[in-house]
C-alpha cells in the first residue's frame, strides 16, 4: 500500500487529524480494496442511469414543532418562542428562521406526519428505510449501497455512493451508511473518513513515480498470474487499472474541490462554521455544494450530515444558530439544481431520526419523541408545493396521512427507475429481501 498524506493542519472539532491516510487500493471503501470493489460491481451486472439522490441527514432529531409544524394555538409550554411566516405556497407556514426556504416552498414537499420513527440515536432508519430491529443476516444495506449494487457506476472515476458525513466522537450515529448484507463492495466512498480532500492529491508523488509503483506491483504478482490456469489473476489487471484511474483522474477530485466554483456560487452556499460547540456536529456549508458537484460528476447517491439537533437543553438558542445556516445551504442547493436543469433527475430528502417532545422541559429543551417527525422532499421530477399529513394541536401525534419511512424510500427508488414490487436482493443466507418494508409503496401524492 502507498500512503499519501494530506494537509497536516486540517482537523475535526474533536481534534482528530484530517490528514490520517489514504491508501492506494483502499480509498476508505469499507475495508475492501478498490480493485475488489470494481470486480464485485462487474460481477453484479450493473446498469446505467443519470438519476441521483441527495440525502441530508440532521443528526439528533430536529424539533418539528419549532421548524416545520409550529403550533401557535398550543399552551406556552408547548408552542415555543418562534413565530411562523408565510411561504410562497398559499396556507403553508414554517419557522421565521427559514426565510429563504419559505420563498421556494413551491419547489418542495413538506411531510408533517412521519409516524414510524425508531427510538435510536442513529442514522440507520434515515439511510435504509428500515427499523433497526429485526434485521436479516448481515443487516439492512443503506439506500446508496442498494443503488450501487443494482445500478453500478456511471463513470469508473466517480464512486456511485459517496458519504460526506464524518465519523467523529459521539457523532458516530451521523455515519454515511453501511452496506449490510451487500458487503463492503457496496460501502460508501467517504472522503472525510480519516483523511480529507487533500488526501486525494498525490502530494510529492508524480504520475511517473506512481507508475513505477504500479509496475512493481505487477512484477510481484507476475508469478501468480503466470501460474494461474483459470485466467482469474490476469483479469485483475483490468480492475487495478480502474483503481489507479480513480486516483489519477481529476474528475473525482475536481468534484470535491468546491473552490472551482465562481465567487457568486461560493457566496450563495456560504462557508462552514469553524467555531462549532464542543457538543456540536460539523456545519460544513461546502458539503451542500460538494453534493451537487458529485451528482453532476456521476455519483448516484450522496449523503450529507449537517450539524447536531439533539437539543435537550437550550433548544431555541441552538436553533437560532443552526437554522439560518441550514436555510442558506439547503436553498442554495435546491436553486442550483433547478438552475442547472438537474431538479428533474436529482431527488433531495431532508430529515432526522425522530421528532421532539411537545412539552418544553425545564432546561428549555425538547426530548426524544419517535411518535411523529417531519421530512422535506425536493426535486426528482416529483409534484411539489404541497404538505402531506398533519398532527394534533400539540404536535405529538399524526392525525392525517401517517407516512412511513419505507414509503419515502419506495418513492426515491421509483424515481431512480427501481421497482420495489419486483426487485429483491439476497441476504447472507441467500434469502431474497425486498428493498422496503411490507406495504410500503411509492407515494401517490408525489408521483
Amino acid at each position: 500500500m502507498l500512503t499519501i498524506h494530506g494537509h497536516k493542519n486540517a482537523r475535526f472539532c474533536d481534534g482528530v487529524s484530517r490528514r490520517d491516510f489514504l491508501r492506494i487500493g483502499g480509498l476508505a471503501l469499507g475495508g475492501l480494496s478498490l480493485p475488489g470493489m470494481l470486480r464485485a460491481e462487474a460481477v453484479s451486472g450493473v446498469g446505467r442511469s443519470h438519476k441521483a439522490v441527495i440525502m441530508i441527514y440532521l443528526p439528533g432529531g430536529p424539533s418539528h414543532q419549532d421548524i416545520f409544524d409550529l403550533k401557535m394555538d398550543a399552551p406556552s409550554e408547548i408552542r415555543g418562542v418562534f413565530k411562523p411566516i408565510a411561504t410562497n405556497v398559499p396556507g403553508l407556514q414554517i419557522t421565521e428562521h427559514l426565510p429563504k426556504l419559505a420563498r421556494m416552498m413551491d419547489k418542495c414537499t413538506l411531510i408533517r406526519s412521519m409516524s414510524d420513527c425508531d427510538t435510536r440515536h442513529d442514522a440507520f432508519q434515515c439511510l435504509t428505510g428500515h427499523p433497526f430491529k429485526p434485521q436479516p443476516p448481515g443487516g439492512w444495506p443503506a439506500f446508496g449501497s442498494v443503488v450501487s449494487k443494482l445500478q453500478g457506476t456511471i463513470d469508473p472515476a466517480v464512486p456511485s455512493f459517496v458519504g460526506l458525513a464524518p465519523k467523529m466522537g459521539h457523532m458516530e450515529w451521523a455515519r454515511c451508511g453501511e452496506p449490510g448484507f451487500l458487503g463492503v463492495a457496496c460501502a460508501p466512498f467517504e472522503p472525510n473518513k480519516g483523511g480529507g480532500v487533500e488526501d486525494m492529491t498525490l502530494n510529492g508523488v508524480t504520475l511517473d513515480r506512481l507508475a513505477d509503483r504500479r509496475s512493481l506491483l505487477a512484477g510481484i504478482d507476475k508469478f501468480q498470474r503466470d501460474a494461474d490456469a483459470s485466467g482469474l489473476m490476469s483479469g485483475l489487471d483490468t480492475f487495478d487499472q480502474q483503481a489507479f484511474g480513480v486516483l489519477t483522474s481529476s474528475k473525482l477530485l475536481h468534484a470535491l474541490d468546491v473552490s472551482q466554483e465562481g465567487p457568486r456560487v461560493l457566496e450563495r452556499y456560504g462557508k462552514g462554521d469553524p467555531n462549532n460547540r464542543d457538543d456540536g456536529g460539523p456545519k460544513m456549508m461546502e458539503h451542500f455544494l460538494a453534493a451537487r458537484r458529485l451528482v453532476e460528476a456521476g455519483a448516484r447517491c450522496v449523503t450529507v450530515a449537517f450539524s447536531r439537533w439533539d437539543h435537550h437543553g437550550d433548544n431555541f438558542n441552538a436553533l437560532r444558530q443552526d437554522l439560518p445556516l441550514l436555510d442558506q445551504g439547503l436553498t442554495a442547493l435546491l436553486q442550483d439544481l433547478h438552475d442547472r436543469g438537474l431538479d428533474q433527475d436529482v431527488s433531495v430528502v431532508v430529515w432526522g431520526e425522530f421528532g421532539r417532545t411537545p412539552t418544553i422541559n425545564k432546561d428549555a429543551g425538547r426530548d426524544h419523541w419517535p411518535r411523529v417527525s417531519c421530512a422535506l422532499l425536493a426535486g426528482g421530477g416529483m409534484h411539489h408545493g404541497q404538505v402531506i399529513g398533519a398532527t394534533d394541536r400539540l404536535g405529538g401525534e399524526a392525525t392525517e396521512r401517517p407516512v412511513r419511512f419505507g414509503e419515502v424510500f419506495a418513492t426515491l427508488y421509483q424515481r431512480l427507475g427501481i421497482d420495489v414490487n419486483k426487485v429483491t436482493l439476497n441476504d447472507l443466507t441467500g434469502r431474497p429481501q425486498y428493498l422496503v418494508e411490507p406495504g410500503c409503496m411509492p407515494m401517490k401524492e408525489l408521483i
